[in-house]
């Protein structure tokens, strides 16, 4: 009779399977990471185990239809599961909806007025806002239509995005405006200029460009695709708002406009 101390525990059978899970999912994050398509040395490698054991667990994940294998390459790629699990996804992918929480903690620990600008049909519009006990007094509410020269979330939505309609309607913003606000933006190209300009920062900053006493910071939200979808904005009493690339507010904004960008699916370029 087999000593019953040799068996495996409940404990220990538990853990067995969740490192079969856990090996699963590095093996099929593997998989993504290598395009949804490869060979299965190229995703042994990619996963860091050998091919044996990835073969294994591919056979099971094909099982469960989350791989499928092309019959003429032998080649793996994702299959129909793992599609309705991407697109269950994205569809929950709502830049506005997962800013919320970024909102409340600048607005609490930068005590800020902050928002969340979406590109509309007019222009870059504020959809979500969060105003400090003590906020400033500004004139821009949910729904608001900002622009995209004069001010952080417009500017911040032309600098990342590569949208040529876009670059067209700040040149013509720009041609309509004063020549006061024009000495603003100054360069033989001030579009292109400020576009180089806000990205080697990083993230757009105004000082009472689009209303007297205020400054704004603002950082781009990508999408999986790598596309902006949105805008994360703080803005406050310029005489009291460090707008210092390298500041109090520049650096959270960032960070937070880049941890949305993640639960969006977007990973950076290497």
């Amino acid at each position: 009779m087999e000593n019953s101390s040799s068996l495996p525990s409940d404990g220990g059978k538990r853990r067995q399977r969740v490192q079969s899970a856990e090996t699963g999912m590095t093996i099929l994050k593997a998989l993504a990471r290598l395009g949804g398509a490869a060979s299965l040395t190229a995703i042994a490698a990619e996963a860091g185990e050998n091919a044996a054991k990835v073969h294994r667990y591919l056979s099971s994940l094909t099982y469960e239809g989350l791989v499928a294998q092309h019959p003429a390459t032998q080649h793996y790629h994702l299959g129909p599961e793992a599609v309705r699990i991407g697109l269950a996804a994205l569809r929950q992918c709502d830049p506005v909806r997962m800013g919320e929480s970024a909102l409340l903690r600048l607005r609490e620990s930068l005590r800020v007025t902050c928002f969340i600008a979406v590109m509309g049909n007019m222009g870059p519009t504020v959809m979500r806002m969060e105003e400090p006990s003590l906020p400033v007094t500004v004139n821009i509410r949910p729904g608001s239509v900002l622009p995209l020269l004069w001010s952080a979330s417009g500017q911040a939505f032309l600098a990342f995005s590569d949208d040529e309609a876009l670059q067209n309607t700040a040149r013509a913003e720009y041609e309509a405006a004063a020549p006061e606000q024009r000495s603003l933006v100054g360069g033989s190209d001030p579009v292109q200029g400020l576009r180089q300009q806000v990205r080697g920062q990083g993230c757009a900053i105004v000082r009472d460009t689009l209303l007297a006493g205020i400054s704004a910071v603002a950082a781009p939200v990508f999408d999986a695709r790598g596309h902006v979808s949105a805008v994360l904005t703080a803005l406050g009493a310029s005489n009291g708002f460090d707008a210092r690339p390298g500041g109090s507010i520049c650096p959270r904004v960032v960070e937070e406009a880049a941890a949305i960008s993640a639960a969006m699916g977007y990973a950076p370029p290497a």
